[in-house]
């Protein structure tokens, strides 16, 4: 298994311990363990109370998103509160730190802002990011083609729903949930911890069964939409459960013919997640 390139592993050998929010898809992570891997400092509690009253006191919104979640003690192997950080506040973190070692994370941060400005201007750079990325990670001209049109099919959707009085990030979240709890029995969330994902793209982890049910079950929403013409977020509801029984009439007849069910929880992934606090593969 090959190690998943997460913060965590951007420390060397340096342990920084993290926990999984299944529900907001983002990780949390010990604050003193990152200041410890960049300061080298023996005092890393000292100098993280110190760096979080300085913080606060320039108005600093991290020290705001800081909170506690019990984590495992390298020392004893017990259970304590420690203050945590997401992946966004870890970010910021790392730039309020004066250290050598921060200087690499820095530069790829101000890189990575350059690269999204440019993409502002130029919107292609940001679709051959896409295809190189696929590329890396083995997949075919072929593969990509599908995906990027899946991509733009689910826009589609998204378009027509905003014609129809969906405009928050939760009402498509809970449409999309719609969809594949009729042809699939499990919701987005619920189907990604069945293949044992987490911050990674369900529909990169599909077979092409999957991925053709998904974008059926969304295309027939999206026509059904354009044709009854429903207003607001329970009328879009009804539509979209709809629309995901015309994917679960073709999975069924599918099975029936096959003997055998096409939900499967293979993944794409060339690592594993384990259990134990985040500790990866």
């Amino acid at each position: 298994m090959n190690k998943l390139e997460t913060i965590s592993n951007l420390f060397e050998d340096n342990e920084i311990r993290s926990i999984w929010d299944k529900d907001k898809g983002d990780y949390y992570y010990s604050v003193v363990d990152v200041i410890e891997a960049l300061t080298n400092s023996s005092r890393s509690r000292k100098y993280w109370s110190d760096l979080k009253l300085k913080l606060k006191e320039e108005g600093s919104q991290l020290s705001e998103n800081i909170g506690q979640l019990k984590m495992k003690s390298n020392k004893d192997g017990k259970n304590y509160l420690t203050d945590v950080l997401d992946t966004k506040g870890i970010l910021r973190l790392i730039e309020s730190i004066p250290s050598p070692k921060a200087e690499p994370f820095k530069v790829w941060l101000a890189n990575l802002g350059s690269e999204r400005i440019d993409e502002v201007f130029d919107p292609e750079l940001a679709i051959n990011r896409a295809i190189n990325y696929y590329k890396k990670r083995g997949y075919d001209d072929e593969w990509i083609k599908k995906r990027l049109n899946g991509i733009l099919n689910r826009n589609k959707l998204t378009d027509v729903w905003k014609e129809f009085g969906i405009k928050e990030n939760y009402e498509y979240a809970v449409l999309t949930n719609e969809i594949y709890k009729e042809w699939s029995g499990m919701n987005a969330s619920d189907y990604k911890e069945f293949k044992g994902l987490r911050k990674e793209s369900l529909r990169d982890n599909m077979t092409d069964i999957e991925v053709a049910l998904t974008d059926l079950g969304e295309i027939a929403t999206r026509e059904l939409v354009k044709k009854h013409r429903p207003l607001g977020l329970e009328e879009n509801k009804k539509i979209a459960r709809t629309g995901g029984r015309v994917a679960k009439v073709a999975r069924d007849s599918m099975e029936e013919s096959l003997g055998d069910t096409i939900i499967s929880s293979d993944n794409s992934l060339s690592y594993e997640y384990k259990n134990d606090f985040e500790h990866l593969n």
